[in-house]
C-alpha cells in the first residue's frame, strides 16, 4: 500500500517542480534533504530551494518512469529514470538519467530525503 503512496509523492514532487509550485515541494522535502545534480553538485533542501525560487532552474518538463519501489521499514527506495528538458543557470539543458530517490517516514508521513541521478550514456 505504501508503494502507491510513494509513487503519488513522486507524481507530486516532480509536478510540483514543473508548475513552479516550490511551496508544495517545500513540503514533501525532508529538513535534512539532499539532492544531487548530474553535474555532482548537491544541494541540501534550503539551497535547492533558493535556486527554485531564484529562478536558477526552469523545468519544462519531466518524466519519470519507476522501474521498482522497495520500502524497508520507514526508507522508500525509488529505482527509475528521470527525463526532463530545462533551463539551469540560463543553460538548456536535456537530460536522460538513471535515479535513485529516497523517501523517509518520520511521525507517519514519508518526506522527500535523498536524489541521485546518473546520467544515461
Amino acid at each position: 500500500m505504501d508503494d502507491i503512496l510513494i509513487k503519488n509523492l513522486e507524481d507530486e514532487r516532480f509536478n510540483a517542480i514543473v508548475e513552479r509550485r516550490y511551496e508544495d515541494f517545500a513540503k514533501l522535502a525532508h529538513p535534512e534533504m539532499t539532492y544531487t545534480h548530474t553535474s555532482g553538485i548537491t544541494d541540501s533542501k534550503e539551497s535547492y530551494l533558493d535556486k527554485l525560487f531564484g529562478g536558477f532552474y526552469d523545468y519544462k518538463w519531466i518524466e519519470h518512469p519507476i522501474s521498482k519501489i522497495q520500502i524497508i521499514g520507514d526508507v522508500a527506495l525509488v529505482f527509475g529514470e528521470m527525463h526532463s528538458e530545462l533551463v539551469a543557470g540560463n543553460i538548456q539543458k536535456n537530460l536522460k538519467n538513471k535515479s535513485l530517490a529516497i523517501w523517509r517516514k518520520e511521525n507517519s508521513t514519508w518526506l522527500f530525503y535523498a536524489y541521485q541521478p546518473t546520467p544515461l550514456p
